[in-house]
């Protein structure tokens, strides 16, 4: 296949050619290139180690014992990430590996990846001048047919992969809700299996990819993954709390329970900002526990802004947001029922 490649792309696989060493495009990388989208993420794998790495690229950065080597330059935010061919072993805070030896192939490297679309990499066939280079895929497990399917599946056994890293779980729902995929039926009943895993995962990551989630293209969608999986209960027990609670009753508007309710008004939410869409999404959070019925039948919730403003500070609180984040989240929550119309003056308003 031909790829059209950025200056600094093409100088990392020419200095390791160069250098006598094998070098492999991998990752997100791969699977955006094959659906001809932009790509943010460009990551490399190679059988040179660290060190080796290091003298190809001496201003390069490396600290860390899992053979990744990061290399910052200005056409890109972040660094580009070259590792080195390894094996893992032993997962024991379910996140990380316990020790790493490095590997001597390509496929022992991809057979560690999460899932099958990720799971391909890219080696040059031939050199050239031009930007435009000619590539063979390398694909053992089948990730170009997972997305011609639209199809996220673990690689080899599910339930080995969650174990090693129980954060995969949640990157399969969001990756899903980003590219409006499905979820292969044996990767999503482990990801049911193991979700109460997703407790030894820092909460600074959950926090991302909740966040990475919400800002998708499919967000209501990933959130119902969230929820059928059993992540929610465990990521936002007092959403799942919501779920049940009616709100039907005479001369009232609500036709939904609050959990459902709240999913439909972030399935309608037209702002693209991930912190707005969970406002959206937990605005009616302290229904629960101002839920009141009159002998009559009809249904009160009577400062429940007040209440879920606290409530969506201890789920900013507990999820590490930065203090710009929760109060945007807070303040959304706590003003929700205020209304604006043309009378209003934009001091009012403010």
């Amino acid at each position: 296949m031909k790829v059209q490649l950025p200056s600094f792309v093409l100088e990392i696989l020419n200095r390791f050619e160069q250098a006598g060493f094998e070098i492999y495009i991998v990752g997100g990388a791969v699977r955006d290139l094959i659906m001809k989208r932009e790509v943010y993420d460009w990551d490399f794998t190679t059988n040179a180690t660290p060190e080796e790495i290091l003298k190809i690229f001496p201003n390069a950065f490396y600290d860390n014992q899992f053979g990744t080597v990061g290399i910052a330059h200005e056409s890109s935010d972040r660094p580009y990430e070259i590792t080195t061919f390894r094996h893992e072993f032993g997962y024991s805070d379910a996140r990380r590996p316990d020790k790493v030896v490095w590997g001597k192939t390509l496929e022992e490297d991809l057979k560690r990846r999460d899932f099958t679309i990720n799971a391909m990499a890219l080696k040059r066939t031939q050199n050239s001048k031009f930007k435009t280079q000619n590539f063979k895929l390398i694909d053992p497990f089948d990730g170009q047919g997972d997305l011609e399917k639209k199809l996220i599946r673990a690689v080899g056994n599910p339930d080995e992969r969650f174990k090693e890293d129980a954060l995969r779980m949640m990157r399969a729902i969001r990756i899903a809700a980003e590219l409006n995929f499905t979820i292969e039926p044996k990767t999503l009943q482990a990801i049911k299996n193991n979700a109460i895993r997703i407790n030894k995962i820092a909460k600074e990551r959950i926090r991302d990819e909740l966040l990475k989630t919400l800002a998708s293209p499919h967000p209501y969608e990933g959130i119902l993954r969230f929820r059928e999986t059993g992540l929610m209960a465990i990521i936002l027990p007092e959403l799942e709390k919501t779920f049940g609670v009616e709100q039907k009753s005479p001369g009232r508007h609500h036709i939904y329970d609050v959990g459902t309710h709240s999913l439909l008004s972030l399935k309608h939410c037209r702002s693209q900002d991930p912190i707005v869409r969970l406002a959206t999404l937990i605005h009616d959070i302290g229904k629960p526990q101002t839920f009141k019925k009159t002998k009559e039948g009809l249904i009160t919730f009577y400062n429940h802004e007040v209440v879920g403003a606290k409530i969506a500070s201890q789920i900013a609180k507990r999820l590490k947001f930065s203090k710009k984040q929760t109060q945007k989240l807070v303040t959304l929550v706590r003003w929700h029922q205020f209304s604006v119309d043309e009378r209003q003056t934009d001091a009012a308003i403010r």
